[in-house]
């Protein structure tokens, strides 16, 4: 949700931003329903009022002119409550048509038709040298027995898996690692609902749009002798969802502000669209554990982007202890989603892939989602304004096994296992297969 006196005041840019991030909507529609709203609400406060002085005056009335002020309060009943209709139907649309509007990028966001243009920023790592004979991760997980497609497609379809043994036991040290990376930083863990409300999933500007495809309704069910009627609730894709939505409709002291907080959750995801795309193994699958930064700070660009940086370079630094290859990537304004105002990815080099894949996602959205989920902070003044609020991907499984197994084999078939990983996994220092 964007800041409507704005947009009356320069809807151009607004219609540019929306123009450069690829979004349908129709912002000169959208204002000719605003202008039309206040007009109604104006006139249904002025009937109100009306109505209200003439009840108030007709105890004290008399004869035909008590019959004509009952008369006329009838009337003027009949035509406020149409009026109030008109009034209720404009504003479903109003509502409606608002949350499709985008927020503006900010200046320092390359202008590109879509991801293809998005910049390359920054590489960190050397690249290792492949050997022709090295195994991709599906047959390094196979031949370990670590990693079971074909039972985890039986058991709950295609993008479906089992992770077992040491395959299992890496994925939590690589977790916990990146937990405690944050939590010696301060940061406050959660592990939040899995579940949430459609309120929360538009809070934070995941519904209505594009991405409402990709989420999991939880519907309801028949039995042979009950109906149970719909949750209204939807798996989350990401814990941005339930922890930037932890202080909805509060407000904070800015004396508490920063507020970082690191969510671990499963995700589930539909991956709807995909289809023969990144089918193969396990970079894109149906369900996954992700620890995500999220954070609240004040109304402040300088601030906001402060903190970008923060969390962006937590998540590097989890990839540098892991010894793992990577860039970032700039994204432009055709891959810009609707209520980000800057946003950068983490690629991380897969041997298999030939190329990087994306393991991590940073974006900065301003006051967007304050503003959707009513989240303002209190200065000394006494003067209230939305926070500002960011995210960013510290670490997600098991797509980041894919670089750690690939880049980590041994021409014997073993893996090793990362330095920084390994007093979690009890001095293991490789993955081979058991006997």
């Amino acid at each position: 949700m964007i800041d409507l006196n704005d947009l009356r005041e320069r809807p151009d840019v607004y219609k540019d931003a929306a123009s450069k991030k690829r979004i349908t909507v129709d912002v000169d529609a959208f204002l000719k329903l605003d202008a039309q709203r206040r007009d109604l609400i104006k006139t249904v406060e002025e009937m109100r009022a009306k109505k209200n002085a003439v009840s108030k005056a007709v105890p004290a009335m008399k004869g035909d002119e008590k019959k004509h002020a009952i008369a006329e309060m009838k009337e003027l009943d009949a035509t406020l409550k149409g009026r109030e209709d008109d009034l209720a139907a404009v504003e479903t649309q109003w509502n409606d048509l608002q949350l499709l509007l985008p927020a503006i990028p900010l200046s320092q966001v390359p202008t590109g038709k879509d991801e293809s243009e998005n910049m390359e920023t920054k590489k960190w790592g050397t690249i290792p040298t492949t050997d022709p004979k090295a195994k991709d991760h599906v047959e390094l997980g196979e031949a370990l027995d670590i990693i079971d497609i074909p039972r985890g497609a039986k058991v709950a379809g295609a993008r479906s898996y089992y992770l077992k043994g040491d395959g299992a036991r890496l994925e939590m040290a690589v977790l916990q690692f990146a937990l405690d990376h944050l939590r010696k930083k301060g940061w406050l863990q959660f592990t939040p609902p899995y579940l949430a409300s459609y309120e929360c999933f538009m809070g934070t500007g995941f519904f209505p749009g594009g991405d409402q495809t990709n989420i999991y309704a939880v519907g309801g069910r028949e039995g042979k002798d009950t109906a149970i009627e719909p949750d209204n609730l939807s798996l989350i894709g990401t814990s941005e969802v339930t922890v930037a939505s932890y202080h909805m409709g509060e407000t904070l002291a800015a004396s508490e502000l920063p507020k970082r907080y690191a969510g671990f959750s499963p995700c589930f995801r539909r991956e709807a669209g995909t289809y023969g795309k990144d089918t193969k193994g396990l970079y894109r699958i149906h369900q996954f554990q992700k620890i995500e930064q999220v954070v609240l700070c004040e109304a402040n660009v300088e601030t906001g982007m402060s903190m970008f940086e923060e969390i962006r370079t937590n998540a590097e630094e989890v990839l540098q202890a892991l010894g793992l290859p990577y860039r970032v990537m700039t994204i432009c304004t055709g891959d810009l989603g609707k209520g980000k105002l800057f946003q950068q990815d983490i690629e991380t080099w897969m041997p298999s892939r030939k190329s990087y894949g994306e393991t991590h996602s940073c974006s900065y959205l301003g006051d967007f989602q304050a503003r959707r989920l009513n989240m303002k902070y209190e200065g000394k003044d006494g003067k209230r304004s939305f926070v500002h609020t960011l995210n960013n991907t510290l670490i997600a499984s098991p797509r980041i096994l894919i670089p750690i197994l690939e880049i980590f084999q041994n021409p014997d078939g073993s893996v090793t296992i990362p330095e920084v990983l390994r007093p979690y996994m009890g001095g293991q220092e490789k993955i081979v297969k058991r006997t």
